[in-house]
């Protein structure tokens, strides 16, 4: 059967009210695409199979939309809590970083890899990721390698939804994120995880940072070693040290040097169709570059990219392989380097 079979009989079967057969072709859909690599599919698929099951095993549910569509209240306050579940295609051969990094990570993902072999020798499975470093350097790049590389989905957490004035709210709202992610095997993303340890910012009450701070401790001793956090943060100094103790792996992200920014730019350049005009000006531009973040190079290019193609269309050129101006990519890296000043 193709993809097409699967799709009419899952539509049959749902107008039948059928949901034996229904569900057959569902998880024969899911197998289907599994086989066939379509990888991404299956575990949304998965992830709507998971909901509805959760969904028929407890009452209370309250109609909301139109019909047929039902949603626990928890649910409907779990959306806000979420920015996004998201499954992600990058590998390692999108990310560029320090050799120690990428090791520490590939060590990461083959401990999760190898996790029923682990379990054997009753071994524990590193689950909680600090991410650390200036902006722009691969934190968040990184929570999408792992979670490529693994195929589980990933919730990115809202944290300003999270964080709240009223007494003792943080903790809730972190505990329902933190059941949602073992519900469902997946992994927690929290960017600005040292946001957590400003709530004293939003509470008069000295008190609730310690809350919230005994809450995470918590949540982190009992998360299960199928799921998975992922923090992030630009101010590791902010964290409380009882919180960064029970991080698994603490890994810090750098700003590139220049070997590192040379496989930058082949990374994106890589589909061979475009140039620089004057290669022999890279190690001086490489040069330029040095002090700014992965981000903002990659931005840089870019940007001389689409106006090297305006200026080659306004010139009427249809070269095959785009021809980057790398006068036009030197006042970029500078006009990047102005910006970042005045905003410093």
């Amino acid at each position: 059967m193709v993809q097409f079979d699967f799709i009419k009989d899952i539509a049959k079967y749902g107008l039948e009210n059928d949901q034996e057969k229904l569900l057959a072709a569902l998880n024969e859909l899911i197998e289907h695409s599994k086989s066939t690599k379509k990888v991404n599919l299956a575990i949304q698929l998965q992830s709507i199979l998971k909901d509805a099951i959760r969904q028929q095993q407890h009452p209370g549910m309250v109609k909301v939309g139109s019909p047929g569509h039902f949603h626990r209240l928890e649910d409907r306050e779990m959306d806000e809590l979420i920015l996004e579940k998201i499954t992600s295609e990058y590998t390692f051969d999108n990310f560029v970083g320090e050799d120690d990094v990428k090791s520490e990570l590939k060590y990461f993902i083959k401990e999760h890899a190898s996790a029923e072999l682990l379990r054997q020798f009753d071994l524990p499975i590193a689950n909680k990721v600090l991410l650390h470093g200036p902006s722009g350097c691969g934190k968040t790049l990184a929570s999408y390698v792992i979670a490529g590389e693994l195929k589980k989905m990933m919730i990115v957490v809202n944290l300003g939804a999270i964080v709240s004035s009223k007494l003792g709210e943080t903790s809730k709202n972190l505990a329902k994120i933190f059941r949602r992610a073992a519900a469902e095997d997946c992994i927690i993303f929290i960017d600005e995880f040292d946001s957590l340890g400003k709530v004293r910012d939003y509470s008069q009450d000295h008190g609730e940072m310690k809350r919230v701070v005994n809450t995470i401790l918590q949540l982190f001793d009992y998360l299960p070693q199928t799921s998975m956090l992922i923090a992030a943060t630009n101010q590791v100094e902010m964290i409380d040290t009882a919180l960064l103790r029970r991080f698994d792996l603490n890994l810090k992200f750098n700003k590139p040097d220049p070997e590192q920014i040379a496989d930058l730019i082949k990374l994106t350049l890589k589909n061979g169709k475009y140039q620089f005009d004057h290669l022999e000006k890279l190690p001086e531009l490489i040069g330029q570059c040095y002090g700014l973040s992965y981000y903002s190079i990659q931005k840089t290019i870019i940007n001389a990219i689409k106006r090297s193609l305006f200026e080659s269309r306004d010139q009427q050129t249809h070269a095959i392989v785009l021809a980057i101006n790398t006068a036009l990519w030197s006042d970029m890296i500078a006009a990047e380097k102005r910006s970042l000043d005045q905003k410093n």
